[in-house]
């Protein structure tokens, strides 16, 4: 499996995006106008596309000041490809991506099961007294083991 790394969806690449977001509880609300949108208005964009197929096989994106604080989002690998190391292998773009190398603070949600994931690359949940707040939509995780 040879995987090109790209840091621009265009051609049919934000359809396949979108295609992967509709399979995840988390996305499968987005339209494809605001996955067009979101892709323009993200600071680093990272795709990973099959060289053999042209099919999107991960993404991640990051918001950032580049200084302070990057944000992860949207790391998702589509399901023929996972357990193949690509969720790692996209942890470490984000981490090691030259445009981010003097963040001080990257930060991500998570669902519980995706801790030991993210710890890999020193993220964790140990953050004193700080407290995640939303204002806006609720997105409701389906309940374990549905």
């Amino acid at each position: 499996m040879d995987l090109r790394l790209v840091e621009r969806l265009d051609g049919d690449l934000p359809e396949q995006l979108h295609r992967l977001y509709l399979a995840e509880w988390w996305t499968h609300r987005r339209n494809l106008d605001d996955v067009r949108r979101m892709l323009e208005g993200s600071d680093v964009v990272l795709g990973l596309v099959d060289e053999d197929t042209g099919a999107l096989a991960g993404f991640a994106r990051v918001i950032t000041d580049f200084v302070f604080k990057a944000l992860v989002l949207d790391v998702i690998v589509e399901a023929g490809y996972r357990g193949t190391g690509l969720g790692a292998r996209l942890m470490d773009e984000v981490v090691g991506h030259p445009r981010l190398r003097d963040v001080l603070h990257f930060e991500l949600y998570c669902r519980p099961e995706m801790v030991p994931f993210y710890e890999r690359w020193s993220f964790t949940n140990e953050l004193g007294e700080l407290a995640f707040m939303r204002r806006g939509q609720a997105s409701t995780p389906p309940a374990p083991g549905s």
